[in-house]
């Protein structure tokens, strides 16, 4: 009779997780991510970009680790443009599209030369009749922005001057991965107040996460960016620490963030800034303020002179996991914004 009862109740608490999943699809599904622009995280709530970090868990688990085929992008097409050059982004966008079954297009300047030789809106309207979403990688935030008005079809920011949302959903899957959840950890960013900062700043209060920033006087994030980030900062009840000091912002930190200290278009100011950012070098005496369960990313490629061999190839750092995290995140980006797919697996725990 017991065991009776036991296979009942069993029975019945199955048949209620799997409704609970389908409720949580359900409830998703309704967010109306499809045919949408992926611009800034900014745009994002934190419901929405959990969603797109369930759905990249999804396919990496179901590709990856169960080895299924899923030609969810079969017949369609994109378009990626290239105004700067990249491994990760080129490489995870045209594998990870490809898998899933498109037909990925890429365009250097040397094929088209945005606002150049036509204008930026006849080139998104050309696009549009001719492929199924952009992927734009470029210099200035308003071309993406103009691109998205007169498109009509999905336009994502592979990375601008001011932002690089893409890099971020593979930094927070990561995060999610090692920690098994995002909400109450500290990120500590400690380098150039750039464009991968800039989209940690506009994101992370929104998992719950607190934000400790070190960039040499000088070297502050946009303002604007601040204000915002202090805005979701207080909504969310987070901490958001800004300060000149990397000593100050490893304190405590759960995952120690640098980036390269001279981008792309910025080679004439390489020698004042390796000069501006001595002591900003992440090294295990670095680590030794961080938490004791301290993990290390860099979004690629580094220089030995912002974190050193020890910290880089040690078993704290994260990177190269992070860096094929952008294939699966991508990927989630992709089938999210172009398909009605819902995620199989259950939602992990942000």
């Amino acid at each position: 009779m017991l065991h009776h009862l036991k296979t009942m109740l069993s029975a019945a608490w199955g048949q209620t997780n799997k409704s609970f999943v389908r409720h949580l699809q359900t409830s998703h599904s309704n967010l109306q991510w499809k045919g949408r622009h992926l611009l800034t995280l900014k745009n994002y709530n934190a419901e929405e970009i959990k969603y797109l970090l369930w759905v990249s868990a999804d396919l990496k688990h179901r590709i990856k680790q169960k080895g299924e085929y899923l030609p969810l992008l079969q017949g369609k097409s994109l378009a990626m443009i290239f105004e700067k050059r990249s491994t990760r982004t080129r490489l995870s966008t045209e594998t990870g599209f490809a898998l899933l079954g498109g037909h990925p297009c890429f365009l250097t300047t040397q094929d088209i030369h945005l606002g150049v030789n036509e204008s930026l809106k006849d080139t998104a309207r050309v696009l549009s009749g001719m492929t199924d979403a952009v992927l734009a990688r470029v210099y200035h935030q308003s071309d993406l922005e103009l691109l998205a008005k007169e498109a009509s079809i999905p336009i994502v920011n592979g990375l601008s001057d001011d932002y690089h949302p893409v890099q971020i959903l593979a930094d927070y899957l990561t995060i999610q991965e090692h920690y098994g959840h995002l909400k109450g950890l500290t990120i500590s960013w400690i380098g150039d107040g750039n464009n991968v900062l800039h989209s940690i700043m506009l994101s992370a209060a929104k998992f719950g996460m607190n934000v400790h920033i070190a960039t040499p006087k000088g070297y502050e994030p946009n303002s604007t960016v601040t204000a915002a980030a202090k805005q979701f900062s207080k909504e969310s009840g987070t901490k958001l620490l800004m300060t000149n000091d990397p000593l100050e912002a490893a304190r405590g930190a759960n995952v120690l963030v640098t980036d390269t200290w001279v981008s792309m278009g910025q080679e004439e100011e390489k020698k004042k800034r390796l000069q501006d950012f001595k002591g900003y070098q992440i090294t295990m005496q670095t680590a030794k303020l961080a938490a004791p369960n301290w993990t290390f990313l860099h979004c690629l490629p580094r220089k030995p002179e912002e974190v050193d061999d020890e910290v880089f190839y040690s078993p704290k750092s994260l990177v190269f996991q992070e860096a094929e995290n952008r294939k699966w995140t991508i990927m989630g980006v992709m089938v999210s914004l172009l398909t009605d797919y819902s995620p199989q697996m259950p939602r992990p725990t942000f």
